[in-house]
């Protein structure tokens, strides 16, 4: 798949919505939600059933969504009265491992959201003070590479492990760079298969795939290495060189990879995770984008 540039993309959404907290934490809620039901996604979670997991269907995904709304909301009235900085970054960091107890609380222990805590809770913080894409994607990268000074302990997460054991970048590096995976795949692959007049699934769909091209996702790796994250990379590139989820051969062929990623026992995750903020963000520019 060729690269795709954000100057490639056809609408002009670079101005953003300026919201108020609780509408932003709305957003944030229904893009994990908007996440959950795309369907069909490729060994994930979605309306057809578990994918590569045994232990969450969508309805525990739903009401982990429903019950992070109030922690993202925390999260931007802090933004609003504090300047990006040391004071902002802890009280972000504690808002969201107080959002993370209460979503292991709801899904008895099941992580459902972590990775997407850190990405939404940056873009919603973030979202309070950009006009622009480049201030959200540049505040969110600041925000990122200050340290939580409010972390006690660090713990070895599974993540983590996986990303001393391969060589690869993970949800931290993601944000810290700006995420350019939502910045060069996501969005414009959304707002090009839109414009070329795909349903509104598979434009998402297609994002997803987009992001999965090239993401390192550390879901993937934890369970199959990096046989999965080639399976992953090629199998998406595969189904986008045929036209994406809206044409035959890309629909069989994203059969296919979903069929691959099953037999691994792999799940993409970060992917996930990542068209979920993909999603938050196009929703601050539907003032010039069409739904």
């Amino acid at each position: 798949m060729t690269i795709l540039l954000r100057n490639s993309t056809a609408p002009d959404v670079s101005k953003l919505l300026r919201l108020d907290p609780e509408n932003l934490a709305h957003l944030a809620s229904q893009a994990l939600k908007e996440e959950a039901s795309l369907s069909p996604k490729p060994a994930l979670v979605d309306s057809r059933g578990s994918g590569a997991h045994t232990d969450m269907d969508v309805d525990l995904l739903m009401r982990s969504a429903h019950c992070l709304e109030p922690y993202f909301c925390k999260m931007a009235e802090n933004a609003i009265v504090r300047p990006i900085g040391s004071e902002l970054r802890r009280n972000i960091g504690a808002i969201g491992r107080d959002a993370e107890q209460a979503m292991r609380q709801e899904t008895n222990g099941v992580n459902t959201h972590k990775g997407a805590i850190w990405a939404l809770g940056l873009l919603v913080a973030a979202a309070t003070k950009a006009n622009t894409l480049d201030e959200l994607f540049n505040d969110a990268a600041r925000l990122a590479n200050l340290p939580d000074e409010g972390l006690k302990a660090v713990y070895l997460s599974n993540g983590l492990q996986v990303r001393h054991q391969y060589g690869l970048s993970g949800a931290k590096e993601e944000a810290q760079q700006g995420f350019p995976h939502i910045q060069e795949l996501g969005l414009p692959m959304l707002f090009i298969s839109r414009a070329r007049g795909d349903s509104e699934s598979d434009a998402q769909l297609n994002a997803l795939l987009a992001i999965m091209t090239r993401l390192s996702d550390t879901c993937v790796a934890s369970r199959a290495g990096l046989e999965g994250i080639n399976t992953m990379q090629q199998g998406a590139n595969a189904v986008l060189d045929a036209g994406g989820t809206g044409t035959l051969l890309g629909r069989q062929l994203l059969n296919k990879l979903e069929q691959d990623l099953l037999r691994l026992n792999a799940s993409p995750g970060g992917a996930a995770d990542l068209l979920a903020a993909t999603l938050f963000i196009d929703s601050l520019t539907h003032q010039t984008t069409s739904h």
